[in-house]
């Protein structure tokens, strides 16, 4: 987290903002005579209600905004390095190339927010909610994702080397291109997920649940696999197969898919 604390004329623009209930914070700073893209860093925002507001590129770096709400807010380029965004309702928020470096978003709420392009490079996402979320291109190397839902999100290109996706859900997911290479998924779903060109390379896929996916253009190579379970898989040649299976893979067949369950959340 950052450690750098708001400017003394700062904080009452934030506080206008929040009283008026201005939609165009810029607008406000405009008046003021203040730099949003500097006098906002470290404030406290916890709590407010900032929906629909526009923050397009301000400056929220080490600003507290746990238990916010931002839903439908414009923070397109915004730069939230190390915030703290725990708990915060970012639900359909615009975070398109926004800066989330080493932010705080466990227990987030960002279903169908839109961060394509955003850096979230080491950012804890513990527990967070981006269901039909778009992350294409985003970068979340190094990321915390652990029992982070991510069911029907759009990973298209995304970068998650490194990422700790433990126990996360990608059922239903896009991710075409996306980048795993040693990646922890150990435990997750991700069943009926979209994966042509994935890389998995050395990923840990212990005990995770690839159900109705088609592993035909998956790089799989040096992947640790015991006791995942692959279901009713399309693209598996019987070289594969064995491949597999001497990785401990555990191969299923189910008519019914009873006991395939999409969403761990």
């Amino acid at each position: 987290m950052s450690n750098q604390e708001i400017r003394p004329e700062g904080q009452p623009l934030i506080d206008r903002s929040i009283e008026d209930k201005t939609k165009d914070f810029l607008e406000i700073g405009r008046i003021a005579g203040l730099n949003t893209t500097s006098d906002c860093a470290g404030a406290d925002l916890s709590g407010a209600n900032l929906s629909s507001v526009n923050l397009s590129s301000v400056n929220l770096s080490g600003a507290n905004l746990s238990l916010a709400k931002l839903n439908g807010a414009n923070l397109f380029g915004a730069n939230l390095l190390g915030a703290n965004l725990f708990g915060t309702d970012l639900n359909e928020a615009n975070l398109s190339e926004a800066n989330l470096s080493d932010a705080n978003l466990s227990e987030a709420i960002l279903s169908r927010a839109i961060l394509s392009s955003s850096n979230l490079r080491g950012t804890i996402v513990s527990n967070a909610n981006f269901s039909y979320a778009i992350l294409s291109n985003a970068n979340l190397s190094h990321a915390i994702l652990s029992n982070a839902n991510l069911s029907y999100a759009n990973l298209f290109g995304a970068n998650l080397s490194e990422a700790n996706l433990f126990g996360a859900t990608l059922s239903c997911a896009t991710l075409n291109y996306a980048i795993f290479n040693h990646a922890n998924l150990s435990y997750s779903n991700l069943s009926y997920a979209s994966m042509d060109y994935t890389v998995l390379s050395a990923a840990n896929l212990r005990c995770a649940l690839l159900g109705e996916t088609n592993l035909s253009k998956v790089n799989l190579s040096d992947a640790k696999l015991e006791k995942a379970r692959l279901v009713n898989n399309l693209g598996i040649s019987e070289d594969m197969k064995l491949d597999l299976n001497k990785m401990g893979a555990i191969f299923e067949e189910s008519n019914d898919n009873n006991g395939l369950k999409i969403f761990n959340h």
